[in-house]
């Protein structure tokens, strides 16, 4: 499974949390960039500020929020180790209360991650929990239930995992080096390995 992002289930994640390292060869850290034309430098100040209180330096230092207009039926996204947060443009049409929780579950698994350190930690488990009743809403679900429609698009490209074998469907072709979230959990602790690179599967 590839943390969300490519669920094929009928509920829509609210988030889709993705661990970069495993997706990619890992680079040197990025430094600070400035604002993109999506950012909302409003609601990045707030994490900021937040992520201080909670004595999360380096979260405080880093945390960015932005706007995706590519997103469609995701309320939000996470990005780890790039501590970045998307979100839906949609959450503008419905009332406040939606783009904050939204928000606040962003960043709640900003916070489990950037406390496990490389502990490993689920998306969704207890450090996550623990987070966003710390940021005021506690018992917060994985999944919302946000009106977003969904369009039915067809994958017409096919990867298979040379190591377990289980196979991802696409809609647009890979462009980069992606491999096994399983097999790299596993096997090479969260962290991306040639072995488990997926292959493509011609049809």
């Amino acid at each position: 499974m590839l943390l969300g992002v490519l669920a094929m289930g009928r509920v829509m994640p609210q988030l889709e949390f993705r661990w970069v390292s495993w997706l990619r060869v890992r680079a040197a850290q990025r430094p600070l960039q400035e604002p993109s034309m999506h950012e909302d430098c409003g609601l990045t100040a707030w994490c900021v500020e937040t992520s201080k209180l909670l004595n999360l330096s380096e979260l405080s230092r880093r945390v960015r929020v932005s706007w995706n207009p590519r997103m469609r039926t995701t309320a939000g996204r996470a990005w780890w180790p790039d501590r970045m947060i998307e979100l839906n443009p949609k959450l503008k049409t419905l009332p406040p209360e939606e783009l904050w929780r939204t928000l606040k579950h962003e960043l709640a698994h900003l916070v489990a991650y950037e406390r496990a350190g490389r502990h490993p930690t689920g998306p969704h488990g207890p450090e996550w929990q623990a987070a966003c009743a710390e940021l005021g809403i506690p018992n917060e679900q994985p999944y919302h239930t946000l009106p977003f429609k969904s369009r039915k698009m067809k994958r017409n490209y096919s990867y298979v995992c040379p190591h377990c074998l289980s196979t991802m469907r696409r809609v647009k072709p890979i462009r980069r080096m992606v491999a096994c979230y399983a097999c790299c959990r596993k096997y090479n602790n969260g962290s991306y390995h040639t072995r488990f690179r997926l292959v493509e599967q011609k049809h």
